[in-house]
């Protein structure tokens, strides 16, 4: 046996025209760390409910290793958070994830995502995003997924609307001390559809649909 006849989300991949979204080995982790030491977003602002880059950047790293670890850790067919790595040829450039919980039951899924500073404002994070989603809609056979971000994230928003997102209601949450807006928004399966591309290809999924929830390796409709 190999670790990934074990867990072969270590076979997974998502190729796009410009992208690869992999499942990291721990030989990535540090190549992912080191995108956020070189910054992901401008320390005055602060794009998560969760401020993880706030912390001093030993710890960080720390955590951060312990995040990609829990993952595997944790993971259920009934709450699973898949956090998978951007490369462009060999350049990492940052993390894309996908959650679901009761996802055989709901067929909704949740994403976030985090980009190099030095690579945003050139469509990275759309593509990511769009990748994420063909693996959901098309390889799962999800319904609907969910996204939020702070009001005053506008890359986020605009990749979100750019994909066929709508606003979803809203929420205040504290964040570093303060009041801040955070906007919920979803995409159905029919809008998705609608906008689809079909440059996607995803590469070792079928070994994984069980730990997905998905019976014995076949998406249900």
């Amino acid at each position: 046996m190999t670790l990934e006849q074990d867990w072969p989300l270590f076979q997974l991949r998502i190729e796009t025209p410009r992208l690869v979204l992999s499942y990291p080995t721990d030989a990535d982790l540090d190549a992912l760390n080191a995108v956020v030491d070189r910054g992901i977003h401008d320390p005055n602002v602060m794009p998560f409910a969760v401020p993880w880059t706030d912390d001093p950047p030993d710890v960080r790293r720390q955590r951060s290793l312990q995040f990609w670890w829990g993952t595997r850790a944790s993971w259920k067919p009934t709450r699973w958070n898949l956090t998978l790595m951007v490369t462009q040829g060999t350049q990492v450039l940052g993390a894309q994830d996908l959650r679901g919980t009761d996802f055989a039951t709901t067929r909704q899924v949740a994403t976030g995502s985090w980009l190099g500073q030095s690579h945003q404002g050139h469509g990275i994070g759309k593509e990511m995003r769009a990748a994420i989603l063909h693996l959901a809609f098309e390889g799962l056979g999800a319904e609907r997924s969910v996204s939020e971000a702070f009001e005053d994230n506008p890359a986020s928003l605009r990749v979100s609307r750019a994909l066929g997102y709508v606003e979803n209601g809203d929420d205040l949450v504290a964040r570093r001390g303060r009041t801040a807006r955070l906007i919920r928004l979803r995409l159905d399966r029919a809008t998705w559809e609608h906008n689809r591309r079909h440059d996607f290809r995803i590469h070792g999924l079928k070994s994984c649909l069980p730990l997905f929830g998905l019976g014995n390796g076949t998406v249900q409709p």
